[in-house]
């Protein structure tokens, strides 16, 4: 244990050293900032984000895919122009898509390779939390819905991060305990820092704070309401919880909570379907 703890302690000093610097993210997370740099000003025109977006084929081709998806289109009106697709999806979802081509790509780089199952599990259960978060927000009308599916989709975002510096360190390679071990200590911490670093808006910062935890909630009414139902009816078999969480009492809790909004997410189970293929990218 004491060996595992020096490895963490080398990795995390590394980590908070970067994140109160300039962050040291792989070359595909160059397209996700420069779109997130230019949708920083508030006062922004749609033809200097259509702009920002075509420099990257590949966040543009995912807007037009997500603009006519039945998701967006229900009309079934194809549209060709990433002017009108911004326009339709607007900002918020430019956003989530430039971050969700930067995260697909992170998961084909050669670092995550080395941790190819655990980040292809992580990848699938993002998806579909954002789905579900998505259809969850809709339904219960009291969230943004791309609010709520950009913070599925990034809630394990330190995850991500985290295995692609452990590649780093010879140690964690074939020490998959000392690998579990680390993610459920540090990824939501890490997660918030990183999106803060990331310019991501607070409130989505504020829902991915804790977000493994067990919550007492009467009426979802915030993002981070919306994100602890939509993770537990996501998956409950998540690797990366801590043992803590597992004990009877919780895992009673984590039950009754998806209980809630169980019969919800089977009547919306075509909408989730949609939207979880609208951010769909890996073969």
């Amino acid at each position: 244990m004491y060996a595992q703890n020096n490895i963490h302690f080398r990795l995390l000093e590394d980590i908070a050293r970067e994140l109160s610097g300039e962050v040291n993210f792989p070359t595909s997370m160059d397209a996700a900032m420069m779109v997130r740099n230019t949708l920083k000003d508030h006062n922004v025109t749609l033809d200097k984000v259509v702009l920002a977006v075509s420099m990257e084929p590949l966040i543009a081709s995912k807007l037009l895919q997500l603009a006519n998806s039945v998701t967006y289109n229900p009309s079934g009106k194809i549209i060709s122009d990433l002017g009108t697709a911004v326009h339709r999806l607007g900002f918020d979802t430019v956003r989530t898509v430039s971050l969700a081509v930067a995260m697909d790509q992170m998961l084909k780089s050669r670092n995550l390779a080395k941790f190819q199952d655990l980040a292809h599990q992580v990848w699938a259960h993002s998806i579909h939390t954002a789905a579900i978060a998505r259809v969850l927000a809709r339904r219960l009308g009291r969230v943004s819905p791309d609010d709520a599916m950009m913070a599925g989709l990034v809630h394990d975002i330190g995850i991500f991060y985290l295995l692609y510096r452990a590649s780093e360190y010879p140690e964690y390679i074939e020490n998959r305990p000392a690998v579990i071990e680390m993610l459920q200590g540090w990824h939501e911490g890490i997660g918030e820092s990183l999106l803060h670093a990331l310019g991501i808006p607070e409130r989505i910062c504020d829902a991915v704070r804790d977000h493994e935890h067990l919550r007492q909630v009467d009426t979802p009414c915030t993002v981070r309401d919306v994100l602890y139902f939509a993770n537990l009816l996501g998956g409950d078999d998540n690797q990366w919880r801590t043992p803590e969480q597992n004990d009877e009492k919780s895992q009673a809790q984590r039950s009754a909570d998806r209980e809630r909004f169980k019969d919800l997410i089977a009547e919306a189970e075509e909408d989730i379907a949609a939207v979880r293929a609208s951010l769909h990218f890996h073969e």
